[in-house]
């Protein structure tokens, strides 16, 4: 498995940062783009690495409907686009009317991709699975939202997904921003696939600062000795102080390329 940077918070070397996400993936014969940043930087990151995205991939997963993680679905077409069906809600940040949903609508998407959406797992290939809706059974994670949807209600991010690859009888985790919780997302990949070695985890944890979720996590995922941990995009400084302290991580940035 080869996951490059393209998109993260952090700059690496002369490459672009934005508040966003996007991952090449190659794995099993097969390259996916997951999530695409909020503008055209994860094209510029990616030709500035020799990757040429609207030639070379085919097809896209969305993690989940929010501007940072999807608006960048504006500068590509022509490929397959793997998504959770509310994905394309319209959803706003709670007693405001700032929007945090994707500037493309269902109707626009379809014109420019084939569209798969799915509540259920899909399997892209037999050892790429896009998650689909993540149940959330545990007691510290997606308790609470600061987003509302169009009708006022809370919006707990019900398309929040991931990837799982299997590699070598073990589980490599690609989460965009883990709003189900990166420990559910990680309990459902094991309970879909029936493996449960974890090799890697990787992307947005959606933590926030030295608290009680944080801290839950950091134990689950001592608990479940995965050999390589990645936490990026919006998990926030305080919280990857304490991953820190509690591995020794080093920072994600724009280029890095994980091979695992």
């Amino acid at each position: 498995m080869k996951l490059t940077v393209l998109i993260d918070n952090v700059a690496g070397g002369k490459l672009l940062a934005e508040h966003g996400l996007s991952y090449l993936i190659e794995h099993d014969e097969k390259a996916v783009l997951f999530d695409t940043g909020h503008s055209m930087a994860f094209l510029k990151n990616a030709f500035s690495l020799g990757i040429d995205i609207p030639s070379d991939i085919d097809t896209v997963v969305l993690s989940h409907g929010h501007w940072d993680h999807g608006d960048g679905l504006r500068y590509i077409h022509n490929k397959t686009l793997i998504t959770h069906p509310s994905a394309f809600i319209k959803r706003y940040r709670r007693n405001t009317d700032v929007s945090i949903g994707l500037s493309l609508t269902k109707e626009e998407v379809e014109k420019k991709f084939r569209l798969i959406e799915t509540a259920d797992p899909y399997f892209i290939t037999e050892k790429i699975i896009f998650l689909g809706g993540i149940p959330r059974l545990n007691s510290f994670e997606s308790k609470q939202t600061t987003f509302v949807d169009e009708n006022g209600n809370d919006d707990f991010v019900p398309d929040d997904s991931a990837l799982v690859l299997i590699n070598d009888n073990a589980l490599i985790i690609v989460a965009g921003c883990s709003h189900a919780g990166i420990c559910n997302i990680i309990e459902y990949a094991k309970k879909i696939t029936g493996i449960g070695k974890i090799k890697a985890v990787i992307g947005g944890f959606h933590l926030k600062g030295k608290d009680e979720q944080t801290q839950n996590t950091i134990n689950y995922l001592k608990g479940i000795n995965s050999e390589y941990l990645f936490p990026s995009h919006c998990t926030e400084f305080a919280a990857l102080v304490e991953f820190y302290n509690a591995f020794g991580l080093q920072q994600v940035k724009t280029g890095r390329v994980i091979g695992l």
